[in-house]
């Protein structure tokens, strides 16, 4: 990148010792880590040049701190492009928005995270893809895109309720399983509930989700359907018009 000064900060017995950068070393590795650090939590080039000069006393243009953040591209792509497992016994779909800043302008904007649980256990990010639209042809896209690095066949895909999900996923691994998230249906159906209520409406449907088989699980839908039914009608609906996304889990019960 060139070479740059840095003005290191004198005192009288000339004991000052800095830490980012030890006197005499014209390794500066540990700049590039800080940049980079700095730059993934959302922070724009001109604050971590602003940054940069504020704590260490170094002036480090935007351009430089471009030139930096961009040596890590390489390795993003090498991993958004890397082989994956042939078989996924469970794969979460969910979004994360957060804001960031462009055309000095806060916007917000959706990652879609998949998540993988390999057979012997453990957890992988399988993708990240950041998109604005929530259609049948983004999700195909990505289930694509994991069917192209090597996965084959999935169990389970656990997925909330946004558009395009259901169709994508039959399009793609017809022979897997469907799950909606139960925190999703829940959260879903509290936007219905009464606050004062709220408490003892959640306890009573833990019955339904921790029930052993689906007839009880149904069983306990159609007593908070009588307790609850007349009162909040659309919390108790959003189960039964997604039932069959709902209770796909009760298909592996100990029963």
């Amino acid at each position: 990148y060139g070479e740059f000064q840095i003005d290191v900060p004198r005192d009288r017995n000339g004991e000052f010792e800095p830490k980012l950068i030890p006197k005499y070393q014209r390794d500066i590795s540990g700049i590039e880590e800080k940049v980079i650090s700095l730059y993934a939590r959302g922070m724009s080039t001109r604050d971590i040049h602003d940054q940069l000069q504020e704590l260490y006393g170094i002036e480090l243009s935007a351009e430089m701190v471009s030139k930096i953040t961009d040596k890590i591209l390489p390795e993003v792509k090498e991993w958004q492009s890397r082989p994956l497992n042939p078989v996924y016994p469970f794969v979460f779909m969910d979004c994360i928005h957060y804001k960031v800043r462009e055309d000095g302008r806060i916007l917000s904007r959706a990652a879609y995270i998949v998540l993988g649980v390999t057979v012997e256990g453990y957890k992988d990010i399988l993708s990240i893809t950041v998109g604005a639209n929530e259609t049948s042809k983004f999700w195909l896209g990505m289930l694509n895109d994991l069917k192209n690095r090597g996965v084959q066949d999935v169990l389970f895909f656990c997925v909330d309720g946004l558009p395009g999900f259901k169709d994508a996923i039959q399009a793609v691994f017809p022979q897997a399983q469907i799950q909606r998230c139960v925190i999703h249906m829940l959260r879903n159906s509290f936007k219905y509930v009464n606050y004062n209520d709220l408490k003892k409406f959640s306890a009573d449907f833990k019955a339904v989700y921790n029930a052993p088989n689906e007839s009880a699980a149904l069983s306990e839908l159609e007593t908070i359907k009588e307790k609850w039914g007349k009162k909040y009608p659309y919390a108790i609906s959003n189960w039964e018009n997604n039932w069959e996304d709902v209770s796909s889990f009760f298909q592996f019960s100990g029963d």
